[in-house]
C-alpha cells in the first residue's frame, strides 16, 4: 500500500513539473537538465555517487527512467556495493552473466522512501523557482522603459498588483502612482516599466505611471513624427495627475512640432489627458536660448524681462503685474514645473515703474515693527528693501523664505503702510 502512494507521488511530481513547463514557457532541454541533475542530486545522498547512474526523463510524457549500472565480480570480492554486484546476485536478474560484464538494472526510486522523494521535491522546486526567476529577470531587463499593460489582481495600500499575459507578477508601488487612480480587480492598467530589481535572484519588475518616461512613450504612440524622428522630446516636466510640460524639437522647419503633438483641436493629445487622469499638457518650443527657453516655459505668461544667472542657474523674471499670478498658476504649479522644464530656479518679480523706483527703503529700518529673524530670512532669498518684498509674489515669499503665511501678511502690511502715508 505504501509502495502503490508512493508511486502516485512520484508521477503526480512529475506532472506537476510537466504542467510548470507548459505556463512558465522553460524550454524542454533544460527542463530534463533540471530534472536529471535534481535526480542525480538525491542520487548521490544516497549511494554515495551518481557516476554509474543513467538518468532519463521525458518531462513531455511525465515519466522517468534510471538504471543503476554496476560490474559482475566473484562471489565475495564486492568492495563496492554501489559500483559491482556479486556473480551470484546477477544471475538472479539474468541467468547467463559473467564475471566482469556489465549489469544494468532498473531503479524504483519510490523504494528509497518517502525522504528521498521528498528531498528530490524539495530540489526540483528550488530549482524550477530559480529558473522561474532568471527567465522573469531576462523577459524584463531590456524592457525598461517600455510601456506594458496587465491586468490588476491584487490591491495593496502601498503597491498594486498587476500580472501580465503570462501571469507575471509586477509591482505599480503607491509612490508610482498618479493620485487620482483608481484600481479595480481585473481591470487593464497601462503603465511604463521604470526598473528591475534583482536582489538575490528575486527579481521585481517595477512599474511607474508618474515618471516622465510614461508621458513620453504615451506621445510617441500618438505623434508619428516622433516615432519617425522628425520631431524629438528634449525634456518632460510633470506634476502627475495635475499639469506637465513638454519642450520639442523640429530640425524640419515644415514642421511645427508643438501644432503636430496637440493636433488639431487637440486632437493627439485627448487619449493621454483620460489616460493620466485629465492631466493638463503644455507643449512648448525647445531652444538653446536659455531667456527664450524660460520665457516660453513661463506660458501663458507674457514676460517683460528677464536677468540669468547661467553659473548658479537662477534666473530673475519680471513681468507686468496682472501677468504674475499667470506665472506662477495655481498653487505655484506653473512656476515649479518651468523649473523643472528650465532646471533653472526661476523668481518673479513685478516691474516697478520708473517714478517709484528711487523711493525704496532698506528692510533693516523695518526692525522695530519686524522681527530680525524675519528680515533676515527674508534678505536670504535676496530681497533687501521693502519695495523687492512688496514686489515679489506672496507664494514665492512663503516658500522661499519658509515663513508662515501669516507672518508673510504681516510684512506685507507693515511695508504697505509706510508707502501709503
Amino acid at each position: 500500500m505504501a509502495a502503490k502512494k508512493n508511486d502516485e507521488e512520484q508521477i503526480s511530481m512529475i506532472d506537476t513539473f510537466r504542467e510548470f513547463k507548459d505556463t512558465k514557457n522553460i524550454d524542454r532541454t533544460t527542463l530534463v537538465s533540471v530534472l536529471e541533475e535534481s535526480f542525480r542530486n538525491v542520487l548521490a545522498k544516497i549511494f554515495g555517487s551518481d557516476e554509474n547512474f543513467d538518468v532519463i526523463v521525458n518531462p513531455d510524457k511525465g515519466d522517468f527512467e534510471i538504471y543503476r549500472n554496476r560490474v559482475v565480480v566473484a562471489n565475495g570480492e564486492v568492495e563496492d556495493e554501489n559500483k559491482q554486484i556479486a556473480l551470484k546476485d546477477a544471475l538472479k536478474i539474468e541467468p547467463d552473466y559473467e564475471v566482469g560484464e556489465d549489469v544494468s538494472e532498473p531503479v524504483n526510486f519510490a523504494k528509497f522512501g518517502r525522504r528521498a522523494i521528498l528531498n528530490l521535491r524539495q530540489t526540483l522546486a528550488s530549482k524550477i523557482l530559480e529558473l522561474e526567476h532568471d527567465s522573469l529577470y531576462n523577459k524584463y531587463k531590456d524592457r525598461v522603459g517600455q510601456i506594458i499593460s496587465g491586468e490588476v489582481y491584487q490591491i495593496w495600500k502601498r503597491e498594486v498588483l498587476i500580472v501580465d499575459d503570462e501571469n507575471n507578477e509586477l509591482i505599480l508601488p503607491k509612490t508610482e502612482q498618479i493620485p487620482a487612480d483608481v484600481y479595480h480587480k481585473g481591470e487593464t492598467v497601462r503603465a511604463v516599466i521604470l526598473r528591475v530589481d534583482n536582489e538575490n535572484n528575486n527579481p521585481k519588475i517595477i512599474l511607474s505611471r508618474t515618471s516622465p518616461l510614461f508621458l513620453e512613450r504615451l506621445l510617441e504612440a500618438e505623434v508619428p513624427e516622433i516615432g519617425d524622428g522628425l520631431i524629438t522630446i528634449r525634456k518632460i516636466a510633470r506634476m502627475p495627475g495635475e499639469r506637465a510640460k513638454i519642450a520639442v524639437e523640429s530640425f524640419d522647419e515644415r514642421i511645427d512640432p508643438v501644432g503636430a503633438c496637440v493636433g488639431v483641436k487637440g486632437s493627439r493629445v485627448h487619449g493621454i489627458v483620460r489616460e493620466l487622469c485629465n492631466e493638463n499638457l503644455d507643449v512648448v518650443n525647445y531652444t538653446s536660448n536659455i531667456k527664450l527657453f524660460i520665457q516660453r516655459s513661463l506660458s501663458p505668461a507674457r514676460v517683460s524681462s528677464i536677468n540669468v544667472d547661467e553659473e548658479n542657474h537662477k534666473a530673475e523674471v519680471f513681468l507686468q503685474p496682472e501677468e504674475v499670478s499667470l506665472a506662477i498658476g495655481r498653487g505655484g504649479l506653473n512656476i515649479k514645473l518651468a523649473s523643472m522644464l528650465t532646471e533653472f530656479t526661476i523668481d518673479v518679480f513685478r516691474e516697478v515703474p520708473e517714478d517709484e523706483a528711487d523711493e525704496d527703503i532698506y528692510l533693516d529700518e523695518f526692525s522695530d515693527e519686524i522681527d530680525q529673524w524675519v528680515i533676515d530670512a527674508v534678505k536670504a532669498v535676496g530681497l533687501d528693501t521693502a519695495k523687492a518684498v512688496i514686489n515679489a509674489p506672496r507664494e514665492m515669499l512663503i516658500e522661499k523664505a519658509d515663513l508662515e503665511e501669516e507672518t508673510v501678511d504681516h510684512v506685507l502690511k507693515v511695508l504697505r503702510a509706510e508707502f501709503e502715508q
